[in-house]
């Protein structure tokens, strides 16, 4: 009985090889974590910037382009946005950062780890914004500070 079993099931695997279903099983992959960066970027693209009546994309600070979605494993994400500043010594980068990243903990429907950076070469202190916004500690100490809160709930409000 447990070889015709193994039988049956290598047999079925073998058919199912054949056939191509295993590759378009591997081929929905892609398709998964493009939709997973089409939904991150529908939350960042309202994103209001800290200066301007106008939002991140509207900017161009942020494009579809800038969203990477991977799989960790079944349940987690990681998702990684380069964003670009308006000119390259842009004071509120580090405030534009704060922004994604409060915006994408607070509605990001799936479990994921979360890195921010600028785009290389866009910026004259990258290195150190990047460094910034991605340490949990100063991100909790930066919204602890009333006033920077404050910025951050307005940029990261909803439109009506």
């Amino acid at each position: 009985m447990e070889r015709v079993s193994g039988l049956l099931s290598w047999t079925l695997s073998r058919v199912l090889w054949l056939s191509g279903l295993f590759e378009r099983g591997t081929a929905r992959q892609p398709r998964i974590m493009e939709e997973k960066a089409l939904e991150v970027y529908d939350l960042i693209r309202t994103i209001r910037d800290p200066e301007k009546p106008n939002t991140l994309e509207e900017l161009e600070v942020v494009t579809e382009s800038c969203v990477e979605v991977q799989e960790i494993n079944e349940e987690d994400y990681l998702v990684i946005i380069r964003f670009t500043p308006t000119v390259p010594h842009c004071s509120l980068a580090t405030l534009i950062g704060l922004c994604l990243r409060v915006k994408l903990q607070r509605c990001l429907p799936f479990k994921h780890k979360l890195e921010i950076y600028i785009s290389e070469g866009t910026h004259s202190t990258e290195e150190d914004i990047n460094k910034q916004i991605n340490d949990k500690e100063r991100v909790a100490a930066a919204m602890e500070n009333p006033n920077l809160r404050e910025i951050v709930e307005q940029c990261v409000l909803e439109p009506d």
